[in-house]
């Protein structure tokens, strides 16, 4: 169908950016054209920073950047730039900044107005079209009658996004101890939620890293109403309306505090970092919910979000025909009709009545007893209950796959796909699965193969087809829209690459170290901890600072934005700089490498006293503070039957070790030097290079591990 409008962002691959390509507003994506246009012309600069799954950007979209008198507006005015925040983390992390400066609060869509310099003066969220032309109106007659304050207003905004999360050296000398962590935790404590689990608060995000740091800690401590309380909180999740009942996975959020109504989209990041918590619940408690749940996403995310490459697509959309959720929510009629003699013991188990009812006649399918209860109330066996159950969801599953489709986000980040190679490993160890850990190594390699650049850097997008060693920057002017069709999503993501638009940030790397290093610890493969050792270096030569002792976000190699930004609180996802700290930490115990462990422990030792203030935000690092503090363990398995052996010991919950391994003498791994036995597999269990009696049994291992 021909468009009426089409502007500069149809050269893009962003499937976000795409989504934008024929609005009338004239939209640029970021680059030096937009920024030299804005101090040329003299022109204040909107950027609209969003993602493709975010449902109040459609609903801005829609309402105002549709809208030809708003259009209008924005183009005469403004040079208008358009950001993909998970193609561009490093952009929205300043300007996010901006706007929690100016309003306290912050979120996506988010619109900031900027002078040709790139300093921020105004910024906002969603704005309704009669606001927001208001305010652009106000903001155009302001810099143009008060240039000079306008430009003392966004010096002292930009001072200001600088010093936020601004981590001084901590001089102090290096010590840590377990008793820093009981004011974090006792302080967390007066947020729980102790019936419905979670904060006690709304909306309620998963927050994963969160939940595996507690658990960790209540089985150290001994503290067995926190663990039920994290027990409570993942039990809750999984019976939820946050979970696909049934598709498997799990939405974003839940926008109430029973973990009812989701903000439906599915974000590859949650999904990864879930089946890693549920696998890691499952070592510890046997519970077969937590593994019907971790089986059900990873079903999920290999229908619905794998590429035939090997890779992992982004997101999911809340929305599709426009209206948020209705892929997913079913009315009472429909059900019964699909459904027929099933529905009545169906619609029990998952509450279709008014517990579950949302809106507009429709339900969303929760749970709220477990099987034997419901069971009883129908007087028939568990198993028939299950058999009934499964059988139902088949029958909605298939139904509800003719229905349209949410929008795919099919970019693939190498963040985020390492998280759930880890994820992967983590349902390997717990489950046995070999299909798990094949789809982890077949990401890694695509990784590898894909991502990963001729001078050892790697790329925040992987390229589709491509190899980025084949892929040359473009020297001719964009291509006309019947061009670009003919061009290959590689081929422009190499272009991009080249322009330095998919240059990696520390997450790319410090995530995906973390993911090599439990490869090898799956498979006892070195060259995957060559390849962490490898990127490693090249963070440490490119990203960190000397002077504070901490990473920043982008490399040195980077064109660099108003504010050279560090990640430093843990959120939906670790920040980078717990991630790296972790990642130093393990490495510097398989390598004994002195100053990858000075490295972890700086970083760690700066951030120290901030972690009682808020433990949420600082849940991975933590972890670290328990690494360094409770035991830990460094577990070698010597001889033909290591890989056996290694299978029978992660079936149990360990969160504190690292585990190497070898079937014969020839590892280069120190931990494994004169470990071998003829004709034997020995098991050692050491702790600060001490280590115990070697023993043959996994039993015996247990054993000294407690």
């Amino acid at each position: 169908m021909e468009k009426q409008f089409t502007n500069r962002l149809i050269d893009e691959t962003s499937p976000y950016l795409l989504q934008h390509a024929h609005n009338p507003v004239n939209w640029l994506p970021w680059g030096d054209e937009a920024w030299n246009l804005a101090k040329t012309e003299n022109k204040l600069v909107l950027i609209s920073i969003g993602y493709s799954s975010c449902h109040w950007c459609h609903v801005m979209e829609h309402e105002t950047f549709e809208d030809t008198a708003a259009a209008k507006l924005m183009n005469e005015h403004f040079v208008c730039i358009k950001v993909d925040r998970e193609e561009r983390p490093d952009i929205d992390h300043v300007y996010m900044s901006a706007v929690q400066l100016m309003t306290n609060q912050g979120g996506w869509p988010l619109n900031c107005i900027c002078l040709p310099s790139g300093k921020p003066i105004y910024g906002g969220t969603y704005f309704q079209n009669a606001q927001w032309q208001n305010i652009l109106t106000q903001l155009y007659d302001f810099y143009l009658k008060n240039p000079a304050k306008a430009e003392e207003y966004a010096e002292e905004l930009t001072q200001g996004i600088r010093q936020m999360e601004l981590v001084q050296q901590n001089t102090d000398e290096i010590s840590f101890s377990k008793e820093e962590l009981k004011p974090v935790v006792e302080n967390w404590k007066k947020h729980f939620d102790h019936v419905e689990g979670g904060p006690n608060r709304a909306p309620k995000f998963p927050m994963p890293n969160n939940y595996d740091f507690l658990m960790h800690y209540a089985v150290a401590e001994k503290d067995e109403a926190l663990k039920d309380y994290v027990l409570l909180t993942l039990d809750k999740m999984a019976f939820g309306g946050i979970y696909d009942q049934v598709g498997g996975g799990f939405a974003r959020y839940s926008t109430d505090s029973l973990w009812k109504v989701p903000h439906f989209e599915k974000m590859l990041y949650d999904n990864a970092q879930l089946v890693s918590l549920y696998s890691h619940a499952y070592q510890l408690t046997k519970k077969d919910l937590y593994k019907q749940v971790v089986y059900e996403t990873l079903n999920f995310i290999e229908r619905e979000m794998t590429s035939t490459d090997g890779g992992f697509y982004s997101a999911l959309d809340a929305d599709s025909e426009g209206v948020e959720g209705k892929f997913y929510v079913w009315t009472k009629a429909a059900l019964e009709n699909i459904l027929g003699e099933k529905f009545n013991a169906f619609a029990d188990y998952y509450n279709v009545n008014q517990i579950g009812f949302w809106e507009h006649d429709n339900y969303v399918l929760l749970r709220k007893e477990t099987d034997d209860v419901i069971a009883s109330r129908q007087n028939i066996s568990v198993q028939k209950l299950n058999d009934l159950i499964s059988e139902s969801k088949k029958i909605l599953l298939a139904e509800r796959n003719k229905r349209t489709r949410p929008g795919l986000d099919d970019k693939q980040l190498t963040s985020w796909n390492a998280l759930i190679i880890k994820g992967y490993c983590d349902a390997y160890e717990a489950f046995g699965e070999i299909k798990f850990l094949d789809a982890g190594l077949k990401c890694a390699e695509h990784i590898l193969q894909k991502a990963k650049h001729k001078n050892g850097s790697l790329t925040h997008i992987i390229p589709k087809k491509n190899t980025l060693s084949e892929s040359k920057r473009s020297l001719t002017p964009s291509p006309s829209p019947a061009r670009m069709n003919l061009r290959s999503d590689g081929e422009r993501a190499g272009e991009r690459l080249e322009a330095g638009r998919g240059a990696g940030f520390l997450e790319d790397y410090s995530f995906f170290i973390e993911a090599l290093i439990k490869l090898y610890e799956t498979t006892f493969e070195e060259k995957y901890l060559d390849e962490a050792k490898h990127f490693v270096d090249y963070a440490l030569a490119h990203f960190f600072d000397e002077q504070t002792g901490m990473f920043f976000f982008t490399s040195n190699l980077d064109s660099q934005l108003i504010a050279r930004k560090k990640e430093i609180h843990d959120n939906v996802t670790p920040a980078s700089n717990s991630s790296m700290a972790k990642a130093l930490f393990l490495l510097g115990k398989y390598f004994d490498d002195k100053k990858y462990l000075h490295i972890s422990k700086t970083l760690l030792h700066n951030v120290k006293n901030e972690m009682a203030r808020y433990g949420s935000s600082f849940s991975n690092w933590c972890e670290l503070m328990m690494w360094n503090t409770y035991p830990f363990y460094e577990i070698a398995i010597a001889g033909k039957k290591a890989e056996e052996k290694r299978k029978e010991l992660t079936g149990n919950y360990l969160p504190n070790k690292i585990l190497s391994g070898a079937m014969n003498g020839n590892s280069k791994l120190t931990i494994l030097e004169n470990r071998f036995v003829d004709r034997k597999t020995i098991i050692y269990v050491c702790e600060n290079k001490t280590c115990n009696l070697p023993v043959e049994q996994v039993s015996q291992v247990i054993s000294q591990l407690r």
